[in-house]
């Protein structure tokens, strides 16, 4: 059992190199991801949340490795392959709003964590927050935050979080 373990820590290993010496895991700044492996190399989107879910169940729902897809420089996870077909037939439908940065941060021209379990959608689209105070700041006038957020995505969509002061 050792060895086999051993043998499966090193063919992912070697996997992994390979991920990184093509580039392929290489983060986009315009998706807030998860660090970690993933079978499809890019580091998670919605720290592994189904996008499709929070539209289908109304909850967030954890995915799985075993339904996944990279998508725009992230891996995206869901609960079921139904999921993730429709999620593949229109992911600009059901991938988060600001790459899933929090969208308070993005209407005030930052990008912080964007937290799965702190969501709302708003005219077919899904958005998160950082934390309970933020999502109620944002609330307070969510049509002028987001028409600042829609504003701001543009001007810092590329640009890594840690350079937005």
């Amino acid at each position: 059992m050792i060895q086999h373990t051993t043998r499966t820590f090193l063919v992912l290993g070697v996997l992994w190199s390979l991920i990184c010496a093509t580039g392929a895991a290489a983060e986009s700044p315009a998706v807030n991801t998860s660090q970690g492996l993933t079978l499809t190399g890019p580091p998670l989107a919605i720290r592994g949340y189904d996008a499709v879910a929070y539209f289908t169940d109304g909850q967030p729902t954890l995915g799985s490795a075993e339904h996944a897809v990279a998508h725009d420089g992230a891996t995206y996870r869901f609960a079921s392959s139904e999921n993730l077909r429709t999620f593949q037939k229109d992911p600009k439908r059901y991938a988060p709003q600001f790459g899933g940065f929090c969208a308070f941060g993005v209407s005030v021209g930052a990008k912080f964590d964007g937290d799965p379990s702190l969501w709302k959608i708003v005219d077919g689209k899904l958005y998160l927050n950082l934390n309970r105070d933020i999502q109620g700041n944002w609330l307070k006038d969510l049509d002028g935050n987001i028409r600042k957020a829609d504003r701001n995505w543009s001007k810092i969509r590329d640009a890594a979080p840690a350079s937005l002061k």
